[in-house]
């Protein structure tokens, strides 16, 4: 993921999970909140609940990859965090990326007829 679309400062972490509206789905936690900056920017985590530090940067990588091709249809002017679930250990891209289009389309930042 480019630069520009990364949520990296611990403050801007912490704000949006502070402040955020939260998103659930088996795979995924979605946290959002309208940042005022002219890109979305997005935050990916993954928890000890998720496994091994290798099963948490899998469950990163695979989610920073179901995002990737979604960026320019995204609504600008928000910040994102993506948090693992353990189930997202065992899925696969297809199965993350369509955990991904449900909860963007129930936050209102992706349109209804993207997919």
């Amino acid at each position: 993921m480019q630069k520009r679309f990364r949520l990296s400062r611990s403050e801007d972490f912490k704000r949006v999970r502070r402040t955020g509206k939260s998103y659930a789905h088996p795979l995924v936690v979605l946290v959002a909140q309208s940042g005022g900056q002219k890109n979305v920017r997005i935050g990916v985590a993954a928890g000890k609940t998720a496994g091994t530090a290798v099963h948490r940067n899998r469950a990163k990588r695979l989610l920073r990859e179901a995002v990737r091709p979604l960026l320019p249809s995204l609504a600008s002017g928000w910040d994102l965090i993506l948090i693992a679930r353990p189930a997202l250990v065992t899925a696969t891209l297809e199965d993350t990326r369509s955990a991904l289009i449900t909860l963007l389309k129930r936050a209102n930042i992706l349109p209804a007829n993207e997919s």
